[in-house]
Order: C-alpha cells, then sequence, then structure tokens
C-alpha cells in the first residue's frame, strides 16, 4: 500500500509499457489496467492455455499507464531524489524489471527529442539548472562516473583499459568505493550526455529471444555534487551530495529468452544480483529487520551508502 510520500525513503513506482510491434504482429491481448490515481495495476488473467482466471490487483507508490509522457514520469518521481541530492543527500534511482519492458527507455530515452528523453538527461539538466539559479557565493563541484557490473565483475566504462576488473574496497572514512574508477568533472548538462555516450559504447549488450538489444549488465552512473557556501558562522561548509542512476539488467526466464552458454552464465548471474537488490529492498521497507545483506553481491554493496539511512530511492 502507498504510505506517507513524503517521509518514506523507499519508492517503488511502476510504469506499463504499451504493446510492441512483434506483440501487435501476434496479436496479443492487453491484460493490464492502471489505475494512476490510487497508484494500482490489475491484471486480468483469463487465459484458456494456463487455466488461469480472475483478476489481481497490486498497488504502488505510483502507477503509470502506457500513455504516461517522460515528463510526468520524471516530476512525479525523480525530481524530488535530485532536489535532495542537490541539498547533500544521497539518492538512487533504478530502472528494474523483465528484460524487454522499456528500462533503457525510461532511463536514456530518446535524447535528440526533448519530449522523450528520459530521467538521466532529465536529472543533468535539472542539476546544471539549479546551479545557474544559485544565488550568493555558492561554489559547486560536478564529478561523474560510470561503471558497469558484468558477471559479478566491476569495469569501468571510462577507463582506457575496457579489460581492467576494478577491486570493490571499503574504508572507514570513505565508506564502500571501487579502486581506480575514473572520475571526470563536468560543466554542464552536455559534457555529462557526451561522458554518458562514451561510457554507452563500452556496455555489454546482446541479443536474446525476449530482445535484441539486451542489457547482459547492471550499469551504474554516479553523479558527486559537492556545494561550498559561507555559514552564519562566516566559515565556508562544504555539503555533498550523491546520485546514483542505474540502469539494471533485466530478470528473465530461461525458457522465454532462450538463452544457452555465455547467455545463460551471464542469465544466473543477473537474476542471482536482482534476487539480493531485491531483498535489500524488501529489508529495508520493512524497517524491523535488523540484518541489511548488502553483502551478498557487489550492486547491493557498492550502493550501500545511498541505499539505507537518510539516502532516497526510488524503484
Amino acid at each position: 500500500m502507498p504510505s506517507n510520500k513524503e517521509t518514506d525513503n523507499v519508492q517503488v513506482v511502476v510504469r506499463c509499457r504499451p504493446l510492441n510491434g512483434k506483440e501487435k504482429a501476434d496479436r496479443q491481448a492487453q491484460v493490464i489496467k492502471v489505475n494512476e490515481a490510487s497508484g494500482a495495476v490489475t491484471i486480468n488473467a483469463d487465459n484458456s492455455r494456463t487455466g488461469n482466471h480472475g483478476s489481481k490487483t497490486f498497488t504502488f507508490d505510483t502507477a503509470f499507464g502506457q500513455d504516461s509522457k517522460q515528463v510526468d514520469v520524471y516530476n512525479q518521481t525523480a525530481r524530488k531524489i535530485v532536489e535532495s541530492v542537490l541539498e547533500g543527500y544521497n539518492g538512487t534511482i533504478f530502472a528494474y524489471g523483465q528484460t524487454g519492458t522499456g528500462k533503457t527507455f525510461t532511463m536514456e530515452g530518446v535524447r535528440s527529442t526533448p519530449e522523450l528523453r528520459g530521467i538521466i538527461p532529465n536529472s543533468f539538466a535539472h542539476i546544471f539548472g539549479h546551479i545557474a539559479k544559485s544565488q550568493g557565493d555558492a561554489r559547486f563541484l560536478v564529478r561523474v562516473s560510470y561503471m558497469e557490473i558484468y558477471n559479478e565483475e566491476v569495469r569501468d566504462l571510462l577507463g582506457k583499459d575496457q579489460s581492467a576488473r576494478l577491486e570493490v574496497k571499503e574504508r572507514p572514512d570513505v565508506g564502500v568505493y571501487v579502486k581506480d574508477l575514473s572520475a571526470f568533472v563536468v560543466n554542464n548538462a552536455d559534457d555529462m550526455d557526451k561522458i554518458m555516450n562514451l561510457g554507452n559504447k563500452s556496455r555489454a549488450v546482446g541479443s536474446t529471444d525476449m530482445n535484441a538489444q539486451s542489457s547482459r549488465s547492471h550499469a551504474i552512473f554516479s553523479i558527486t555534487v559537492e556545494c561550498s557556501e559561507k555559514g552564519p558562522d562566516g566559515e565556508q561548509h562544504v555539503r555533498v551530495g550523491k546520485l546514483h542512476l542505474v540502469d539494471l539488467a533485466g530478470s528473465e526466464r530461461q525458457t522465454k529468452t532462450g538463452a544457452t552458454g555465455v547467455r545463460l552464465k551471464e542469465a544466473t548471474k543477473i537474476n542471482l544480483s536482482l534476487s539480493t537488490l531485491g531483498n535489500v529492498i524488501s529489508a529495508l521497507v520493512d524497517g524491523k529487520s535488523t540484518h541489511i545483506p548488502y553483502r551478498n553481491s557487489k550492486l547491493t554493496r557498492l550502493l550501500q551508502d545511498s541505499l539505507g539511512g537518510n539516502a532516497k530511492t526510488v524503484m
């Protein structure tokens, strides 16, 4: 059930995509109804092949139907998280779902068409729009890094050596970090776009029966925003916020994707880390769990400081 939207640090939002060309050609039926006002999604499960009948309703913090606009998705789900990062908090935005459901479209969209831009380019414009409007003597430093987790190994998508496997380390003063991960200072949204496009060329994608361009790795684009301004005591105060934009590899059933060999190995690792992420989110939402299993996968360990405590998360 939806909870207090202002105070809840973990939000779960669902977006249902329209039928794609292949589904229309196969004369597939639309079985989902979305009530955007209540955040409810109803699945009509009348299926003569499986014998399932009747409908099931699931309620989320927010729900978007197949006609939803990219800008509405951004304003209702991601805008508050980006604003909290600019105030010095940590935030994470995940795209999670089965392969072929439109995660990459929601996160990235079509950059050349303003109304089709996804959460990532909209957040870039938001951050630098805020900096341009800032008053007083506030000074900002924005740094970005881009990595992927492929088969539980971390790669720097912006590094010179794409075959290098990086180590995940932990230090008391900085927490969990990736050793030798490159970071670039950016001055505007175009800089960020260029860096992200450069990294995307190095991402692991592959073809399966369900998606010709299936992401085979989790990609984490991290933006660190530092703001230095004079406080009431006349001293300079620095606040640091971190935003992680995560395009997860799709969860999948091997029987549907037809995955074999390398693709099957990838799918096993993908499903394992996604199940750990699910367990971490469940434990955080539950509020009663004494143990959060961050260490069970590289993905959750790397995002540890942006998932618990006062960090804001939307999935």
